[in-house]
């Protein structure tokens, strides 16, 4: 137990899309019930702006903010404005993306989350050798493959050919704005986004080097939790780490921004895992002080 008291000192927030929404109703009934206060947080993809909701204490109202957007679009793809063109995008994902992360992160809220324990947002710099689109389409292949032959949860292919991660402070951020666009860095995936560079150098989901980035933490954590965003077949053994998953099969596709209520029902499953999880979490900490 960390010295404030929490049940771990790290968390990290995978990747996953819309299913994130699982991880901020585990967050808003956890972190209460257990006192959860991690001194560092590591975070990739759409699970970064679910980090940053939980963090400074708003998993609610991204929520609903997110629900009322969806409310207003009824496709997920507009064929027709790719013929228009007025310089609208065929996919509306990163506006809406963008404008909800804008909507409930403030000035203030931005202190609070630079003053918080530390969050590291992962982006994946693809190899020089290959250009942003052939980077792209090669991730999603090493991704595919491995799910495909053992659905590890901390893949390693995409690293072999040469794809780099980079875990990026979020107090690096000195607005509002610049941490939308951190986190939309992260969740880099066209077309459903565009080509982000930072630097200069195109970047991607970082979730193509690793879905859940406890790699991303810095320092020496020693109890570590990792949420997830769907099930796997295996997780891995770690003394060091709890890894939780959803106790079902979330149903909502990650890029599927028409459904409010697949929204409402993933973070509602997520609140029933976290009773689940603070009641067996309660009961060993009793039994390891011998209560």
């Amino acid at each position: 137990m960390s010295d404030t008291g929490s049940p771990f000192d790290a968390a990290v927030f995978a990747g996953g899309g819309t299913r994130c929404f699982w991880q901020l109703g585990f967050w808003s009934v956890a972190a209460p019930a257990l006192g959860l206060a991690p001194e560092r947080v590591a975070a990739v993809s759409a699970g970064a702006a679910a980090a940053t909701a939980a963090l400074i204490g708003k998993p609610g109202q991204a929520l609903e903010r997110f629900k009322a957007a969806t409310a207003a679009n009824p496709r997920n793809v507009y064929p027709a404005r790719a013929l228009a063109g007025h310089g609208e995008r065929v996919f509306p994902h990163e506006a809406i993306y963008r404008a909800t992360i804008e909507a409930i992160v403030d000035a203030q809220d931005l202190q609070r989350l630079h003053a918080g324990p530390e969050l590291r947002i992962m982006v994946t710099h693809p190899p020089r050798w290959l250009g942003p689109r052939l980077a792209l389409a090669a991730g999603l292949g090493c991704y595919l493959l491995e799910k495909r032959l053992r659905d590890p949860l901390h893949g390693s292919l995409a690293r072999r050919i040469g794809f780099r991660a980079e875990a990026i402070s979020a107090r690096a951020c000195p607005t509002p704005r610049a941490l939308a666009d951190l986190i939309l860095a992260s969740s880099c995936t066209p077309p459903f986004t565009t080509l982000i560079r930072r630097g200069g150098r195109p970047v991607l989901d970082g979730s193509l080097v690793d879905a859940a980035p406890v790699s991303a933490l810095s320092g020496a954590p020693q109890r570590v939790l990792v949420l997830l965003t769907r099930r796997y077949r295996r997780l891995p053994a770690d003394p060091g780490r709890t890894y939780v998953q959803p106790s079902a099969l979330i149903t909502l596709s990650k890029w599927d921004y028409t459904s409010p209520r697949g929204l409402q029902e993933t973070y509602d499953l997520g609140r029933r895992d976290a009773d689940r999880f603070v009641g067996a979490t309660g009961a060993r900490g009793r039994t390891e002080r011998g209560s």
